[in-house]
């Protein structure tokens, strides 16, 4: 093991015990270097003559670049061409921790890491899990999840699902939860839980986010030593008044001290900016002190290091600005409207055809995100129902794990109705008694 992860790990065995406990075998082994490459052009940074770091720049030590890419850019191009650094931007950081606090008040007083920027919340969740996953290890998540968890998690660091039933009746199914924490084995257990969910669009109440930090509390003070991986890619599109607009992580960020909360998060679907791959990972625990959270955000950063290097500069810089940009919070209140306005009508469509709608199809919950499902009656083919979609009606639909998933965010509201007929029509062509 490299002398510096020693270091380290040898800090958190004295200062944060249960956290060191926690890591995996990769996570133990994690550490960005204080020496070498990078270590070395800093030390360099504002001498006259800088050959440490491995870019080219101009005569005038600005960043060579071509003047056909600077023109599409209305920015400083040192805010563009050089790296940002593994960690990412220190203002954009510093940004997204107070908006973090703006969305979430429950965090207002506790004590989180600095965000470390990721490449967008793939590469964040693939980070989270190298650190605190080892090969043979056991998920604990909900039977309605994003298919890319499969690669990211299960099939990249061979672990397990270990898979509840998302729903119980019109809600979340707690019992579940709660037996999964509160029965058999006492030890270490990952879970992810990602609100609004994707695929179902479904979000906690605020009562069942009571519930939520309620069972987590319990299964630590049984015990029990969590990680709760807080999947907030969709965050705060909640269209409904009694669902909470808050992320587990806020409840839980100093719960008890068996429980490391960590926020995975970004502008990616927040600020409709998919293409600009900036995320962010976020750490919380009851009695964690600044220094341990420079641990982690060391660690991360050596992740960060080893995989892709750096997040986009570019990207940074653009989202810097526009955070600065005093209409920004009514840009985004204005996008808002608009997915709120298709959320209300597909309830408005689904509730005028309810009872046709129900001989092929049944609206799974949801309540909030880009997305809701339908699960098909007994007698269809999901997969069949898919492909006459596309070849008889011209429209796309997901077909995952038994139910179909609609993407509303993406259809105009005039056309989400036909929407549903569509789907009902390739029902009624497949259906067999």
């Amino acid at each position: 093991m490299n002398p510096l992860a020693a270091e380290l790990n040898d800090r958190l065995k004295v200062k944060a015990p249960v956290l060191y406990g926690l890591l995996s075998q990769k996570g133990k082994e994690s550490y960005f270097p204080k020496t070498g490459i990078l270590s070395q052009s800093m030390q360099a940074k504002g001498t006259a003559i800088n050959a440490t770091i491995g870019i080219a720049v101009e005569d005038d030590l600005s960043p060579v670049r071509f003047s056909s890419l600077e023109a599409l850019i209305n920015l400083d191009p040192k805010k563009v061409f050089p790296y940002a650094g593994c960690s990412g931007l220190p203002e954009l950081r510093e940004a997204w921790k107070r908006m973090q606090v703006q969305k979430n008040p429950a965090l207002e007083g506790k004590s989180t890491s600095l965000p470390v920027v990721t490449c967008a919340l793939s590469h964040g969740l693939s980070i989270a899990s190298l650190l605190f996953l080892d090969p043979g290890d056991t998920v604990i998540i909900a039977d309605k999840f994003w298919g890319n968890y499969t690669m990211l998690v299960k099939e990249r660091l061979d672990v397990n699902f270990d898979m509840y039933p998302f729903y119980d009746g019109d809600g979340i199914n707690l019992s579940a939860l709660e037996d999964r924490l509160l029965n058999g084995p006492v030890g270490k257990k990952v879970l992810i839980m990602n609100f609004p969910n994707n695929p179902t669009g479904y979000t906690p109440t605020k009562k069942e986010m009571k519930e939520i930090a309620r069972i987590l509390r319990a299964g630590a003070e049984r015990g029990n030593h969590l990680v709760v991986l807080c999947d907030d890619a969709y965050f705060g599109l909640v269209y409904e008044d009694e669902v909470d607009t808050q992320s587990v992580f806020a409840h839980i960020a100093d719960i008890h001290e068996n429980v490391l909360a960590v926020k995975i998060d970004g502008p990616t679907k927040e600020d409709y900016v998919w293409g600009f791959r900036v995320g962010f990972l976020t750490y919380a625990g009851k009695g964690l002190d600044g220094e341990v959270y420079r641990i982690l955000e060391d660690k991360t950063a050596g992740g960060i290091r080893s995989s892709v290097s750096s997040s986009p500069h570019i990207s940074q810089s653009l989202l810097l600005e526009a955070y600065r940009n005093p209409g920004y919070a009514a840009e985004k209140a204005a996008k808002y409207e608009l997915l709120r306005s298709r959320y209300e009508t597909v309830k408005s469509v689904l509730k005028k055809h309810a009872d046709r709608y129900a001989l092929y199809f049944k609206a799974l919950p949801f309540n909030s995100g880009y997305f809701m499902c339908v699960s098909l009656a007994d007698g269809l083919d999901g997969e069949a129902v898919r492909k006459t979609l596309i070849e008889e009606f011209s429209t796309g639909v997901i077909f995952i794990r038994g139910v179909i998933r609609l993407a509303y965010s993406a259809v105009a509201a005039d056309k989400i109705e036909t929407m549903f007929e569509n789907l009902f029509r390739a029902c009624e062509r497949n259906f067999t008694s």
